[in-house]
């Protein structure tokens, strides 16, 4: 099963698509799996399980309609703190995507690579991740970038340390010196960043690069987020004035 699954067969069952052009770079802050569970009666599990498969559609989606990068937040360097059988259950989601992915990749024109500090992550997530970017280096596709063991500051951190490393200046250090050393590398700051759940506020996402974003939340929570629910955040994107700091 593709990670992008359906997105040929269920292409003309989801009606016309969005009519207004999509921003190059958009990111999600995939946020109420646990929460819509509960309202269920069930396992916080079960609501990460049915958050997967919402962001294989809303993926597939945003690729069909011709996003170039598609970053998300799937595991926080926050997220320790949750239970060890939640923790243990969320990887084991990772795997068999990743896994399914990586016999899919070429043929759904996808590159996939994962940002964050992946070293306590275990030895088979750790494979499954470095295939998917050895993969990725001859893949020509829509970028996703799923942000594991992930934080804002450390991502900057991370970078600061490694420009130390190599010796540059303090005087030759640039906004484009620091961005090229951040996880999110070659990708673009994203243009739009969508929340769901009611929660507003980025949570240690993409601390540097979302200086200039368009930031949307809405109520939503993830595993009933849809297609409709991403066009109405991109009708609300090109609804704004995007003037970085000229007026």
């Amino acid at each position: 099963m593709s990670i992008f699954s359906g997105s040929r067969k269920k292409k003309a069952a989801r009606g016309e698509k969005s009519q207004l052009p999509p921003p190059k770079h958009i990111a999600i802050i995939m946020d109420g799996n646990g929460r819509w569970a509960k309202r269920r009666g069930l396992p916080r599990y079960a609501g990460h399980s049915r958050g997967a498969e919402v962001f294989r559609k809303i993926a597939t989606y945003a690729k069909d309609i011709g996003v170039e990068y598609l970053t998300v937040y799937a595991f926080s360097t926050e997220n320790w703190k949750r239970s060890e059988e939640e923790i243990t259950k969320i990887f084991s989601l990772l795997d068999k995507y990743l896994a399914e992915a990586l016999t899919t990749m070429r043929e759904d024109g996808v590159r996939i690579h994962v940002l964050g500090d992946i070293s306590r992550l275990s030895e088979s997530s750790r494979e499954l991740i470095e295939t998917a970017r050895r993969e990725s280096e001859t893949i020509d596709g829509v970028l996703v970038n799923l942000c594991i063991n992930y934080g804002g500051r450390a991502d900057i951190i991370n970078a600061v340390r490694q420009i130390a490393a190599q010796g540059v200046p303090p005087e030759r250090i640039t906004d484009e010196t620091v961005s090229g050393f951040l996880y999110t590398g070659e990708a673009p700051d994203p243009d739009l960043i969508i929340r769901t759940g009611g929660e507003i506020r980025l949570s240690n996402f993409l601390t540097w690069q979302s200086v200039y974003s368009e930031l949307y939340f809405c109520d939503t929570l993830w595993p009933d987020y849809t297609e409709r629910d991403l066009d109405a955040a991109i009708a609300e994107f090109h609804a704004r004035s995007r003037r970085f700091g000229a007026e």
